[in-house]
């Protein structure tokens, strides 16, 4: 709304021009109500081509990909160094593009995708290393986390409740798995003695699984719990 007079522009409370005092309609008249260009509640809702942005990220994982590549073969005559980042970007790509192609992204099926990739990345660096440590140590504990990882998505989407159950199990079977990650690192690279540094982390993840397992199943300490962090 503006002035008539001068031209300012006011607000729609304004019922007087604050830089020349003319009353730009009349205060006592009802002004109707201008008619909507939309029903309500049925404004029509910007939609953004989601397809072309995935391009556009997809272009940008595939032109290092094409240099690095390009570069190595012209440098050594083959696939060396470049292997190592191209599998680092094909491996974020899957983990980080890969679902947003797809309507409806299951993490519990997306997930273990991710783990798989994750290792089959292990397993190239092995055999170009020339190394002897992917089947007793990264397989297991990859494979591990993944099941882990796995198993809690799967639970929490499936069940409306005991959610504490399920991180306290999880917790506590990570820190199991210390000792047994740390005792496949002496027998793998060969290390002098079993140090026992995993014991640390073991009795901090039990302990917070433990904890977690006492608030699902005592409710009094729960509710003080959540009164506390305000939850």
């Amino acid at each position: 709304m503006y002035c008539i007079n001068c031209g300012v522009k006011l607000a729609d409370t304004e019922k007087r021009c604050p830089l020349c005092g003319t009353i730009p309609y009349h205060p006592d008249l009802v002004r109707p109500a201008a008619e909507r260009l939309y029903p309500e509640g049925r404004y029509p809702s910007a939609r953004a081509n989601h397809r072309l942005a995935l391009l556009a990220f997809s272009m940008v994982f595939l032109m290092p990909l094409l240099i690095t590549l390009l570069c190595d073969l012209q440098l050594n005559g083959g696939i060396t160094w470049s292997g190592y980042a191209i599998g680092a970007l094909l491996l974020g790509y899957i983990i980080l593009l890969l679902p947003r192609w797809f309507r409806r992204r299951n993490p519990i099926i997306f997930v273990p995708c991710d783990f798989v990739a994750a290792g089959l990345y292990l397993l190239y660096i092995n055999l170009a290393t020339g190394g002897n440590w992917f089947l007793s140590f990264a397989f297991p504990v990859t494979g591990f986390f993944g099941l882990v990882v796995t198993a809690v998505l799967t639970l929490t989407r499936c069940l409306r409740r005991g959610y504490l159950y399920i991180f306290g199990g999880a917790a506590i079977a990570v820190g199991v798995f210390m000792p047994v990650m740390e005792l496949l690192l002496v027998l793998t690279f060969d290390l002098p003695r079993f140090v026992a540094w995993s014991l640390y982390p073991m009795t901090a993840l039990v302990l917070l699984g433990g904890l977690l397992i006492f608030l699902a199943i005592c409710r009094p300490a729960r509710e003080s719990m959540e009164r506390k962090l305000f939850l």
